[in-house]
């Protein structure tokens, strides 16, 4: 193997053991006993059913994760991709439409590939531990919708990107960049309202409590609302969740039914607050911005190896293209992928303590925060005691039990503050 090959094989052999080592030491350290903040909320039976989950989602992760790459290898060295190139050339369209092709079917195939691990989880896991509603028909059709989705808008975007390295010169990389950025952002600001809800109702909250609640917390923080959403996750999924979309003007709050459904109100108004201490704070803009400057930096390496005969020899390539180098680069980016996310994780987690901070500080029953992240655990079955290492590599929020102290300290602070 020449160096390319040997960087590539030994990154994803390496981020494969990471993986493996990380959830091993995370399965032994679920055996902690239940924290104090969990007392009388956790008891046997729900430690249990939580750590027969996570063995049970860590075991199908793992397997998937061996299977993909094994099978990557296996392609990889029985020389499939130089196979799949002549094929395709053969038929003797241009080398954009060659490279849509090229790179859909190994998606495709991937994809296919995956879908019984999807599957299992979903139909098998998730039933077994009460979490999935979703039924074989709402499942095919979000699998048909999402596919759709990709040919509509994925294959415009890859055609575009595979053009301008074609056509634009040394500065191919910029126009690439430039061009995908403002269509990411774009499809930020158009998914609420044409995207979304392909895949969910999104009713607005009716009058009441809630609402009343909410509004008057948004006004007194200054954050103005275009309308409050309760989106019909119970169709797939017994866990909850909520989520701000949209730019501006058109700041939209969406909470799932389940979420509703399983907390009071002062519970719901603090999750809320959390989420607007993230744009308060410019989380949203600071995590574009790096999603942006990753992209750019991505394109300009992405154009230092481009046709680079070393690379495709790697790889078995008879003929080089554009199509090749970007999937031969991506592999090669390995490595630094896996620094970037650890990373991006600690800035995440970094953030997430903010937004509570900001919840406590901004909302006076926001230490009730705390005790919906407690109820989430308990109904989503999350391990209370994750192995800092497996925190370390995969988590962009803060283990829970981390929150709820600090939470506490925090609304301790503040009110001793008061009082004095």
């Amino acid at each position: 193997m020449n160096i390319f090959a040997t960087v590539v094989f030994f990154a994803l052999l390496t981020t494969f053991l990471l993986k493996l080592v990380s959830e091993l030491l995370n399965l032994k350290a679920s055996e902690a006993p239940v924290p104090q903040e969990f007392t009388g909320l956790f008891d046997e039976e729900a430690s249990r059913k939580s750590r027969e989950y996570l063995r049970a989602t860590t075991t199908l992760s793992l397997c998937s994760a061996a299977f993909d790459l094994a099978l990557l290898l296996l392609f990889w060295f029985s020389r499939g991709f130089n196979l799949l190139d002549n094929l395709l050339r053969g038929f003797g369209y241009d080398a954009v439409v060659t490279g849509v092709l090229y790179i859909g079917i190994l998606l495709l195939v991937q994809s296919l590939l995956d879908l019984p691990f999807s599957i299992y989880r979903t139909f098998v896991i998730e039933e077994k531990f009460g979490f999935n509603k979703t039924t074989p028909s709402v499942f095919a059709a979000d699998l048909f919708k999402t596919l759709l989705l990709a040919l509509l808008l994925g294959t415009p975007l890859l055609y575009a990107v595979l053009w301008f390295f074609e056509t634009t010169g040394p500065l191919a990389w910029l126009w690439a960049w430039c061009g995908v950025t403002v269509l990411s952002l774009l499809l930020q600001y158009v998914a609420p309202t044409w995207i979304m809800p392909l895949f969910n109702k999104f009713v607005p909250l009716e009058e009441g409590e809630l609402k009343r609640a909410i509004m008057h917390y948004a006004e007194t923080v200054h954050f103005p609302l275009a309308g409050i959403y309760v989106i019909d996750g119970s169709r797939r999924s017994a866990k909850a969740n909520a989520f701000f979309t949209g730019f501006g003007k058109r700041k939209r709050i969406a909470l799932f039914d389940t979420l509703i459904s399983g907390h009071p109100v002062d519970e719901l108004v603090a999750v809320l607050a959390h989420e607007i201490g993230h744009f308060k704070k410019k989380h949203i803009i600071i995590s574009m911005v790096l999603s942006i400057v990753n992209l750019g930096a991505l394109f300009f390496l992405l154009s230092l190896f481009m046709n680079n005969r070393q690379l495709f020899d790697a790889f078995f390539m008879t003929n080089l293209s554009v199509y090749g180098s970007l999937i031969f680069f991506m592999l090669l980016y390995t490595p630094v992928e896996l620094i970037l996310s650890v990373f991006l994780q600690v800035l995440s987690r970094k953030h997430e303590y903010e937004a509570d901070f900001y919840a406590v500080s901004t909302f006076d029953k926001g230490v009730t925060l705390g005790d919906a992240l407690r109820n989430l655990s308990r109904s989503n079955l999350s391990n209370l005691t994750p192995h800092p290492f497996y925190v370390f590599l995969n988590y962009s929020h803060p283990p829970v039990v981390e929150r709820i102290r600090r939470i506490r300290a925090h609304a301790a602070a503040l009110q001793s503050t008061s009082l004095n």
